[in-house]
């Protein structure tokens, strides 16, 4: 009677301890787990800046601040002096610093990604106490092509570096080619007007800008992405032995640039930036062949998402920049920039 006695209060103790023990966060530990990898620079010495996606569009719960947990893990992480907040320009081209990666964002402009403004830059800041390089946020082409004077103005005027994310879409829809931005008709100088406009109003600021064309090309979800504009033929389109969907794409951001190269928009910094996983994962689709070329892009960049909504598969970041970087690392001798990261609140 005794011994049973003492069995079951033993359980009964552990079954309390383990009630009273806290849970740990799991978003605090991604973000934890993330910022260990890319102030590794034994196994990643080119990462060169990170930039957080802060939103809880659609319930995604990415912001810092979706706990307190979280957010104290990203101010922890970020206060370190290895995050500078400090652009520097070589000839108007972002360059790397040595052993310092520049701290950035998405803070939040809104659904659309182009609601900039001074408050959400400075509401970012102030939450996660540090200042940031540059202010991400997209160029949405709808039905006209136009440059974002006043956004950029905006982030500017803050004192930091305007980061444009151009997104050649007439709507919102995902999984389905755009009706009117199709890789064939910028190759084809359809839109070389208003392309040439455009670069002559980023000249015409005289700031250093940094720039993307077709973010997460080798993504699906996205209407540039290869499978829209040609697929793994090979026979439609330029070069036999490549897949003529990425192939376009390539050749459509070559044409962007060298129209900007053309109009005297020197002060822009190219960027070339990908997905961690193919989408389709298919050998045709695979983001090396949708690389523009080391003449034409001046950084290399790369989204890293864990779980972007409850009930969705848990990914670590230190996994998928383990699978991701040294494909990075053998398409170009670039620095790296992890654009986007960022995971739910689980």
């Amino acid at each position: 009677m005794v011994l049973r006695f003492f069995i079951i209060f033993t359980l009964l103790l552990a079954s309390c301890q383990h009630i009273d023990e806290p849970v740990a966060n799991k978003k605090a530990l991604w973000i934890e787990d993330a910022f260990q990898s890319i102030m590794n620079d034994a196994l990643y010495p080119k990462i060169k800046a990170v930039s957080w996606w802060h939103e809880n569009f659609d319930a995604s719960y990415l912001r810092v601040d979706s706990s307190s947990e979280s957010l104290d893990a990203y101010r922890n992480a970020v206060s370190d002096s290895k995050f500078i907040s400090s652009a520097q320009f070589d000839n108007n081209k972002l360059i790397p610093t040595n052993n310092k990666i520049y701290h950035a964002a998405y803070p939040d402009f809104g659904g659309t990604e182009d609601l900039v403004t001074v408050a959400k830059i400075n509401a970012f800041e102030n939450l996660v106490e540090k200042p940031i390089t540059w202010a991400y946020f997209s160029n949405n082409w709808y039905n006209q092509i136009t440059f974002p004077t006043a956004a950029v103005n905006t982030i500017a005027s803050t004192g930091k570096t305007p980061f444009i994310r151009i997104m050649p879409r007439t709507n919102f829809d995902e999984g389905g080619p755009d009706p009117n931005y199709t890789m064939e008709n910028i190759i084809n100088g359809n839109y070389d007007a208003a392309l040439t406009q455009w670069a002559q109003d980023a000249a015409a600021t005289n700031i250093p800008l940094l720039v993307e064309f077709g973010t997460e090309a080798n993504g699906d979800w996205f209407p540039w992405n290869g499978q829209y504009n040609g697929g793994a033929t090979t026979s439609n389109y330029g070069d036999p032995s490549l897949p003529d969907g990425p192939e376009r794409f390539r050749d459509a951001y070559r044409h962007l640039i060298t129209i900007c190269n053309a109009n005297g928009a020197s002060n822009i910094t190219w960027f070339f930036h990908v997905d961690a996983y193919d989408s389709p994962d298919a050998s045709w689709n695979a983001f090396e062949y949708y690389y523009p070329g080391d003449a034409y892009i001046d950084w290399l960049g790369v989204s890293i998402y864990g779980a972007q909504t409850a009930g969705e598969t848990e990914q670590s970041f230190s996994d998928a920049l383990s699978d991701c970087y040294p494909r990075l690392v053998a398409l170009a001798d670039k620095p790296i920039a992890i654009l986007e990261f960022a995971v739910t609140e689980y």
